[in-house]
């Protein structure tokens, strides 16, 4: 898999639209919720994508996005993580954690990091050193919890 971590700048056109139509693809489609996926927070976050390899016709098969401390919680944070069709099955979701949680310490090493986990993946993130800091709440429809890293 072939990673690259960037902010919003850096993004080209076509990157922008691979992540945006893979958001829609898995958070709108797949999971049949109807929320604002633009929420105005990507302008301020670096977006980690991991793509199948590094040809022309690559395909996006990971993606998440690192806030800053403060943007969106006191902590930094992760979200819209997401894995496509074509990662799935792949190890690419445990890769893109590692990967995630790694550019964050580097981005803001001194943070705690914080993430608003989809509920049934609590098991997931807490492999990662992740603890449940809420209850479950409603999120759009879908059960999430607060977790602190």
């Amino acid at each position: 898999m072939n990673w690259q971590c960037l902010s919003f700048e850096q993004l080209t056109g076509a990157q922008l639209y691979a992540v945006l139509s893979a958001r829609q693809q898995v958070f709108v489609l797949e999971q049949q919720c109807l929320y604002p996926d633009m929420d105005g927070l990507d302008q301020d976050a670096h977006h980690l994508l991991g793509w199948s390899d590094d040809t022309p016709t690559a395909q996006l098969c990971a993606y998440l996005r690192v806030l800053a401390p403060g943007v969106k919680f006191a902590e930094a944070s992760l979200g819209r993580v997401l894995t496509t069709a074509a990662g799935r099955g792949t190890g690419a979701g445990r890769a893109l954690l590692r990967r995630g949680i790694a550019e964050a310490q580097a981005l803001y090493p001194e943070a705690r990091l914080r993430i608003g986990a989809q509920q049934y993946l609590e098991a997931f993130y807490a492999s990662f050193g992740f603890v449940t800091v809420s209850a479950p709440y409603d999120e759009d429809g879908i059960a999430h919890i607060d977790m602190l890293r």
